[in-house]
């Protein structure tokens, strides 16, 4: 019990100083407070009245109209492609952002989204054409003309196995 108090009280303390920052530059000017307000009420309400929407629907016909081999890796692509635009916005969206931090703001950002969704949508053809040509064995009809599997050797637990 007192080791949890121990490693909670600066978490704590960490959670005031925030909360004394905040509301010392929520409260420096009507353009402050007016920023801190749409930043803690406007990205909630963005993400639940549209993002959330819109992945869920998006994952559903993603469900349907894809073959099973392709579904994972496409949805989890899907996932941080949003992900990595999200993360890309600031960056991108320089005109309504803070002073630039000059190490930090030096670089193309849309170009560096754009390498990195390209990485994350080559892992994902990759993932897909694996998983397909594995699933081709498993109940997956062959396309015509490839060989034919193997016959499968019974396990164990089989009653094949249990005639020995």
């Amino acid at each position: 019990m007192i080791g949890r108090v121990l490693i909670a009280l600066p978490g704590l303390a960490a959670l005031g100083w925030g909360a004394y920052l905040f509301v010392q530059f929520a409260l420096t000017s009507a353009d402050q407070t007016l920023s801190a307000l749409l930043f803690l009420a406007g990205g909630p309400v963005l993400h639940d009245a549209v993002l959330a929407p819109v992945a869920a629907l998006a994952g559903l016909v993603l469900t349907r109209v894809l073959p099973g081999p392709w579904r994972t890796p496409v949805r989890i692509g899907a996932a941080f492609s949003l992900l990595l635009a999200l993360l890309a916005v600031p960056a991108l969206w320089r005109a309504h952002a803070a002073l630039p931090n000059p190490g930090l703001v030096d670089r193309d950002y849309g170009t560096g989204l754009l390498v990195a969704l390209g990485a994350v949508w080559l892992v994902v053809l990759s993932w897909g054409v694996i998983a397909a040509w594995r699933g081709r064995g498993r109940g997956t009809p062959a396309p015509p003309g490839s060989p034919a599997p193997p016959p499968a050797r019974p396990g164990p637990d089989s009653p094949a196995a249990a005639d020995r």
